[in-house]
């Protein structure tokens, strides 16, 4: 029975063809739109998500407890060893691509008569590299290694500053028994990332300087790099049963992507009004497509009615007939979609800068499999909607009435 109610739905769709093409066309072109929208809002989260975790945060962070809340005041009370059998544990972990200590630090940078106040990073540079691959080098070179007595400055920093690479800076800080300390640096390189306020006060250098000016031992953290960011939450899990929660706090990089998460929001609820709209607009063309073919198979509906059939059947035919206009248009729609990603994204779509950042991008369509599934969803749903209420008027439709309608 079902089998010939589907040929049945193929037969009326088939009767008047322009007007079905009209209607595919429709919510094909609804899921394109839906798709290219969300597909460059994906791209967005896609890049900024590494772009956050690339450049400072890394995917998973070792600090401890209470560092986070009360450790701007006093950072070098919440210090971790160098070296300790838990680091090394920790580097032998499944899905860690890479582990290494940061000690943070903050102070005066002063060249010449200018002097600026920064916060910096003492990192080991071997080990930061695949850990900082979206800190780009502007001028200059990055650091070597451990035993290189230069820093790198953020631009924002460097010019402030009235700095390049090659000249000598000092820095000035407060160390961790209240101290005062200097060091002088040559300036190695200047570096951008895609975050202003970040380039506009940021330093690194390698951590056996930053460790001799702020007179302590051991890292403020360890920063974990991991094959894969969706590995994030099995290995944080893994990383809680290994270490004692008393001694380590384990952090994963969304409870530290403040801006990366408030963007995700808003951006989100945009998409979800363009899903509004374009379903609105394709409830609206089938509904009138549906009432068309209901007023125009009148007497037929009735001819139904009369010779026994119910009005469950007629109701389930009208229904079907828009939901394979959803299927047909759906699956259109996700064809061209990806086509049109692809072409979109090999030319690619010129930004200019976003508030908060320095530098426009040229942005690309990503398409993934859950946005491609809620696309065809949208297709379905809505055409279903759409054809309710023609499929309940036709299905009650008085016999008698229905019989004389064009007589």
């Amino acid at each position: 029975m079902a089998l010939a109610e589907f040929h049945l739905a193929l037969r009326n769709l088939r009767r008047n063809t322009k007007r079905t093409a009209v209607a595919i066309a429709t919510v094909a072109s609804g899921i394109v739109a839906f798709l290219l929208a969300g597909g460059f809002i994906n791209w967005i989260f896609h890049d900024m998500r590494e772009a956050t975790i690339h450049s400072q945060l890394g995917h998973i962070q070792f600090v401890r407890p209470g560092y986070f809340e009360k450790g701007i005041a006093d950072p070098y009370a919440f210090l971790l060893p160098h070296a300790s059998t838990e680091l090394e544990l920790l580097e032998k972990t499944a899905g860690v691509a890479s582990i290494t200590p940061r000690l943070a630090l903050s102070g005066l940078a002063s060249f010449g008569e200018t002097t600026v106040a920064f916060a910096g990073e003492g990192i080991d540079p071997v080990r930061e590299r695949p850990i900082s691959s979206r800190i780009t080098i502007k001028e200059g070179r990055d650091l070597d290694g451990l035993d290189d007595k230069s820093a790198i400055l953020g631009e924002g920093l460097a010019r402030s500053l009235g700095v390049k690479p090659g000249d000598s800076i000092v820095l000035l800080a407060t160390t961790a028994s209240g101290s005062a300390n200097a060091i002088e640096l040559t300036v190695a390189g200047t570096f951008f990332t895609i975050y202003k306020d970040y380039d506009d006060s940021a330093l690194r250098l390698p951590i056996p300087l930053a460790r001799k000016l702020m007179r302590v031992e051991g890292a403020t953290s360890w920063v974990a790099l991991l094959e894969q960011t969706e590995l994030t939450e099995p290995t944080v899990a893994t990383a809680r049963s290994m270490l004692p929660a008393e001694q380590f706090q384990i952090v994963p990089w969304t409870d530290l992507a403040d801006f990366y998460n408030k963007t995700v929001v808003l951006f989100s609820k945009q998409v979800d009004v363009v899903k509004l709209i374009i379903g609105l607009i394709i409830v609206l063309t089938i509904s009138n497509t549906q009432t068309m073919s209901v007023l125009e198979r009148t007497t037929e509906i009735g001819t139904s009615l009369a010779i026994g059939s119910r009005s469950s059947e007629i109701l389930r035919l009208f229904l079907l007939e828009g939901a394979l206009i959803g299927i047909a248009g759906g699956l259109i729609g996700l064809g061209l979609g990806f086509l049109l990603a692809e072409a979109i994204s090999s030319v690619g779509i010129p930004m200019p800068p976003p508030p908060g950042m320095a530098r426009g991008y040229t942005g690309q369509i990503l398409i993934s499999s859950a946005l491609a599934v809620d696309a065809l969803v949208l297709a379905i749903l809505t055409t279903l909607l759409a054809s309710v209420m023609p499929a309940w008027k036709a299905s009650r439709m008085n016999i008698v009435d229905a019989l004389r309608c064009n007589q």
